[in-house]
């Protein structure tokens, strides 16, 4: 518009760009700037150093250790978008939950299971999954298959790296306890292990027939995925019963011991004003 200010008249490009008088010479005033131009060859030049590139953090490192310039992250930051320069490695979040989707890598397989998890009989209906849990030292992967019927875990596998591997340690115990006889369906979500073809041969060797969930869908692996929700429930050192145990609350106090301290008048130490003259 400044270019052609002085060709035509300013009222009429005003109106034409439907732009005010007052934003027009605001913007003719305060230019735009440009974040440290004297940086765009030096952090190019960095930049292209490895393959894939570098963040912008290190960029910076090797700007005030090797070039000695003074410059905060920030503005190279600034300076590599002006550049359209982009890290094409990320950090892995910590704080982000494992996710085995990767994309469709195989033929799609239909959800027949649409949120039934009702079953007449055991070795029916199973489910799988992966989940994460934080332990000491790092992390720990868990693959259960899971049983809709009798709601017992059939075969399982922990380790502390979500692989393939995993998956064909979990298939291998739960081979030794699958009927000669049972025809099962095993539901699972989209993750990459159920679309891998040793998981799908496996399983159309031992006549299981494989159904999967919708993207995006959590509801239909919600049978599978609850029982690791609450791993200590499953844990076979937690005891389940005990004759000798007093009877507990569900806080782990004795009911008659928290019966008895109900009916119990508190004595009064004096160190409360509000306990005064409470027991008659």
């Amino acid at each position: 518009m400044r270019a052609l200010s002085g060709r035509y008249r300013l009222n009429d490009l005003l109106e034409a760009a439907g732009l005010a008088r007052s934003t027009y010479y605001y913007h003719l005033g305060h230019p735009a700037h440009v974040t440290r131009p004297d940086l765009e060859l030096l952090v190019t030049r960095i930049f292209h150093r490895s393959p894939n590139g570098c963040g912008h953090r290190q960029i910076r490192m090797s700007l005030v250790r090797e070039f000695h310039q003074k410059v905060s992250a920030k503005s190279v930051l600034r300076v590599m978008r002006r550049l359209g320069l982009a890290c094409s490695i990320r950090r892995a979040n910590p704080w982000r939950k494992y996710s085995s989707y990767r994309g469709d890598s195989g033929k799609h397989i239909p959800n027949l299971l649409s949120c039934d998890f009702r079953a007449a009989r055991p070795f029916e209906k199973l489910g799988t999954d992966v989940t994460e849990f934080k332990v000491a030292g790092g992390k720990a992967y868990l693959a259960p298959v899971y049983d809709m019927a009798s709601k017992e875990i059939l075969a399982w596998d922990i380790s502390p790296h979500p692989d393939m591997a995993q998956q064909m340690r979990m298939l291998t115990m739960f081979e030794g306890k699958l009927p000669s006889t049972s025809t099962p369906i095993l539901h699972s979500d989209m993750g990459w292990q159920y679309q891998h073809a040793r998981w799908r041969e496996w399983l159309a060797d031992h006549n299981i027939t494989q159904l999967m969930s919708g993207k995006g869908n959590c509801l239909d692996n919600a049978a599978t995925s609850r029982t690791s929700s609450t791993p200590e429930e499953h844990s076979p050192h937690t005891p389940t019963s005990n004759e000798n145990s007093p009877n507990t609350s569900p806080t782990g106090t004795p009911s008659d011991a928290k019966n008895k301290s109900r009916d119990t008048p508190r004595k009064n130490t004096g160190t409360c004003p509000s306990t005064i003259n409470h027991v008659t």
